[in-house]
């Protein structure tokens, strides 16, 4: 699929490249180019080859694997993401027409057993989760009109998409040339999960156009309830059916091999991958 390459174009590169660290290795260090190393990182995820059977071309795996753990910790790979989110919004080319939804993945074995050095954050407990059938990983993710990725957010597996809304919104951000981030879709297209007051008074408070569809269970308790039930909701039809595109977003994303199974260990690898796949996809000419 286009933007899903195994590696990157002139074109791509041009992008991505203004963003990127300072290339210039510490004395006596050797640094390799950038595009080798994320051609590497990009043919991993992809293939979903492990780590010690990169080809030969790539150079030593360790030191693959060293940059993209580096810039996953220090923020690089969100950081040009997001960059290129800003890009494409100063070019009119984000719409901010936003369908929300999330999916899961399963966890292969070598995903456990991670060392942990003192607690947790509570922002990022892991993201794994133990079910019946076994460890799995739950990304909740938000995209546009043209089925590219704005924000991603992980939790463990079983969790609800609706209880962490909130932290997943607040991941929607897009710095501008002058002003505060743009953080307000114009309107906000999701399923029935997400059909509760918590998250329809949360958007509307920020103005943000809701279009979700009520579940029965929720219409016949309002019936029921009679005249104390209030009005209807308002559901624009037509609108909602542009929500298919952070399905097919999702579709996208699962092509790398290395992103439909979790092999990382730590949620921060995991979500540095995400971001990798989206560069991608948002650097495309």
């Amino acid at each position: 699929m286009v933007g899903l390459g195994v590696s990157l174009t002139d074109a791509q590169r041009a992008r991505i490249e203004p963003l990127l660290p300072d290339r210039t290795p510490r004395r006596g260090g050797r640094w390799r180019d950038h595009r080798l190393v994320i051609d590497a990182i990009a043919f991993k995820y992809r293939t979903g080859t492990p780590w010690m059977n990169l080809p030969e071309r790539f150079g030593s795996w360790k030191g693959v694997h060293h940059r993209l753990r580096k810039w996953a910790v220090d923020g690089t790979w969100e950081k040009v993401f997001i960059a290129l989110l800003s890009q494409a919004d100063t070019e009119g080319d984000l719409d901010w027409v936003v369908a929300v939804d999330s999916t899961i993945v399963r966890a292969h074995q070598h995903a456990a057993g991670a060392r942990q050095k003192g607690p947790r954050p509570a922002s990022r407990p892991g993201a794994l989760g133990r079910s019946r059938g076994g460890l799995t990983t739950k990304i909740h993710l938000a995209a546009d009109s043209r089925c590219r990725p704005l924000a991603f957010h992980l939790t463990p597996g079983q969790a609800g998409g609706a209880p962490a809304f909130a932290q997943f919104m607040a991941r929607l951000r897009v710095p501008r040339p002058v002003g505060r981030p743009r953080t307000t879709p114009q309107a906000l297209l999701a399923d029935k999960v997400y059909s509760s007051r918590a998250i329809r008074e949360h958007l509307r408070r920020r103005g943000i156009r809701t279009v979700i569809p009520r579940p029965s269970d929720q219409i016949a308790n309002r019936k029921r309830r009679g005249s104390a039930g209030g009005r209807p909701l308002a559901f624009d039809r037509d609108a909602y059916k542009q929500r298919n595109t952070v399905e097919r977003c999702i579709n996208r994303l699962k092509q790398w091999r290395g992103l439909a199974t979790r092999y990382d260990k730590t949620a921060t690898i995991y979500l540095a991958a995400l971001h990798v796949a989206g560069i991608f996809i948002w650097s495309t000419a």
